[in-house]
């Protein structure tokens, strides 16, 4: 099942709240690539019909059932270093298969 770490968490309410949109949530969607999809993230205020809602200590996460199924075994997670920071997408991404050269990370 997809989830979300409490750093992720934490992380995006502080955005929503620096962006005045606080109580908003996160989207992730999916478009379709070469061989596997790409994701991405985006700030949203409300669900659409149909989507899955997922919530982590009080953050609200959207996504599509296309998306939801894609993602199933993924966490949401944030990450910083000296040099970056940024949130990712941790565990087995889906693809096409061994022709493509297997998963990949973010």
């Amino acid at each position: 099942m997809f989830s979300i770490s409490s750093k992720a968490a934490e992380k995006a309410k502080l955005i929503l709240k620096n962006e005045g949109k606080e109580g908003w949530g996160l989207r992730i969607f999916s478009a379709e690539g070469y061989c596997s999809p790409s994701f991405g993230l985006d700030i949203d205020e409300n669900p659409q019909e149909g989507d899955e809602v997922l919530e982590k200590d009080g953050l609200k996460v959207f996504m599509d059932k296309q998306t939801f199924d894609l993602l199933s075994e993924i966490e949401l997670d944030y990450y910083e270093d000296e040099e970056q920071e940024g949130f990712i997408l941790k565990g087995p991404m889906p693809s096409c298969g061994p022709s493509c050269g297997g998963s990949y990370g973010a």
